[in-house]
């Protein structure tokens, strides 16, 4: 059996078995076009995710994930049901306790989280193209007015508040901050676009406060047409931190 869909509350989730397993799971967090149905998944049906996880099923990684309630903008809701989803993992899997993580977009903000609540069970993280934080992408997005105003509603349903007290709501909430995090972390950055460009220049801005404060995160950038080496990049991350049990 290569993989397998099951419910846990009312959102599916999926499980890849790899052909010769090396005892170390995956938990993947996807980023907002992230689906998971009972028969199918985004990373499934898209080329270059399906490929990541054959690579990462060849070389033996049990991977994992959630529809984790869609759009969920790294709400309390998703963050109790990535744990409850590595408890059901970890109990009905024979895999190490201490697992990897990638996360993609605003899936970092869910992955952050877990950092900072969960360290004893994370081995290293992979953030691609990562949220860092929610309060300053929503700033970020308000001079776009159509996307804004499309975050602002979809974030209001994630956490379940009114769009009028969304700011105020986002400037009062408790922001994990990646920094803040000891788990070893790899963040891989694709240059594709304009927007990406100014991403990266705040990237790099923050890499050089993270190694004066000898914090354990890798900042790599890839341009699109070398976007097939990622999962060889991601390997080898992981790969790194699996020299202690």
């Amino acid at each position: 059996m290569e993989n397998r869909n099951f419910q846990l509350d009312t959102e599916w989730n999926m499980l890849h078995y790899p052909p010769q397993p090396n005892g170390f799971g995956i938990l993947i967090i996807g980023d907002e076009r992230n689906f998971v149905t009972d028969s199918s998944s985004y990373w499934n049906q898209n080329e270059g995710k399906k490929l990541l996880i054959d690579s990462l099923r060849n070389e033996g990684y049990t991977i994992f994930y959630s529809n984790l309630y869609g759009k969920n903008w790294g709400s309390e809701k998703a963050l109790q049901l990535a744990k409850r989803l590595y408890e059901y993992i970890i109990r009905t899997e024979i895999l190490n306790q201490k697992i990897h993580i990638i996360a993609e977009g605003m899936g970092a903000l869910t992955a952050i989280q877990l950092m900072m609540e969960m360290q004893d069970n994370i081995r290293s993280v992979v953030l691609l193209n990562p949220i860092l934080s929610l309060k300053e992408h929503l700033e970020r997005e308000q001079e776009h007015r159509f996307f804004f105003k499309k975050l602002k509603s979809e974030i209001s349903i994630a956490f379940n508040t009114n769009q009028k007290e969304l700011l105020s709501f986002l400037k009062s909430r408790e922001e994990y901050q990646l920094e803040d995090t000891k788990t070893p972390t790899k963040i891989i950055h694709t240059l594709q676009n304009g927007r990406s460009y100014y991403q990266a220049n705040e990237l790099k801005q923050a890499s050089v406060s993270w190694e004066e404060k000898n914090l354990p995160i890798l900042v790599s950038y890839v341009l699109p047409e070398k976007r097939s080496a990622i999962s060889s990049q991601i390997e080898a991350f992981f790969k790194k931190n699996e020299k202690h049990l």
